[in-house]
């Protein structure tokens, strides 16, 4: 199996555009013997709704799903390459990938609940060894749910099973499960794609609100979407980086042909 690499070179970031929390560079990925990201170079700027777009199959999920070391636990997964977090290698041996867990949250495109109560969901993520009184507690509970603007719904009932809330409150309730734990950068994996469209725009507007606090990963296959809240748009392809760029730029005047093709008729040629 040949597993030689191209070497791609990273430009910095022009004047004005954020700075990148997260980079790929020349980042690979094989399960097994199939070769899924191929070379891939990309950059996540700071505080900005980062959207991957691309048809079934491209790479997007392989991608995010790397980016927190979430496919480390899949048979046969193999990386090659650089993923940076702060100008920091995620996949050295040094690396403590709970800790980068905790900086890299995720949220999955069916909501996962935990069966327990609404509050225990929340401080799930917060270390068992760390003792803290109720109040405190509750202090978090209230302070992330009212970041997701759930807290007026459930507020009266945080002892109930989680599974009782609607999928729309529990995709929501994730987000502030991941939010409990401080992260740096969420990563969301077609988190709408199971939602009525009420649904979908509370998350987009939930979205658009914590751009300010975090930078914010997130795959769609839903192009009106990406063009609704994405500041920059990532098109990927077979396990490529076709283009780039602000969403302004990739919808009106990208580069590439494919880029076009994809945006406007929803046809791939690549």
């Amino acid at each position: 199996m040949n597993r030689s690499t191209v070497l791609k070179i990273i430009q910095p970031a022009p004047a004005g555009e954020p700075l990148p929390v997260v980079e790929a560079q020349n980042f690979n990925v094989w399960f097994s013997d199939a070769h899924i990201l191929n070379n891939v170079c990309v950059s996540f700027g700071e505080h900005q709704i980062n959207c991957i777009i691309g048809p079934s199959g491209s790479g997007k999920s392989t991608l995010i799903r790397s980016i927190n070391r979430i496919n480390d636990e899949v048979e046969g997964f193999t990386p090659e390459g650089t993923i940076l977090l702060d100008n920091k290698n995620i996949y050295d041996k040094s690396v403590d990938v709970n800790r980068l867990r905790r900086e890299i949250g995720i949220v999955f495109q069916k909501p996962c609940v935990f069966p327990k109560s609404i509050c225990d969901n929340v401080l799930f993520g917060l270390p068992r060894s760390r003792k803290m009184p109720r109040r405190e507690k509750l202090q978090i509970v209230e302070r992330n749910l009212k970041a997701v603007s759930l807290w007026r719904e459930v507020s009266h009932r945080l002892n109930d099973r989680a599974h009782s809330l609607s999928i729309g409150q529990q995709q929501r309730l994730c987000i502030a499960r991941t939010l409990t734990v401080n992260p740096r950068v969420i990563l969301l994996d077609e988190p709408t794609s199971s939602l009525d469209p009420v649904s979908t725009r509370a998350i987009e507007d939930l979205m658009l609100k914590l751009k300010e606090e975090y930078t914010i990963i997130f795959v769609t296959h839903d192009i009106l979407q990406a063009k609704r809240i994405s500041d920059k748009l990532i098109f990927m392809c077979n396990g490529q980086i076709i283009e780039q760029g602000s969403k302004d730029k990739l919808f009106t005047n990208p580069e590439k042909k494919q880029t076009w093709n994809y945006l406007n008729n929803e046809y791939c040629e690549c």
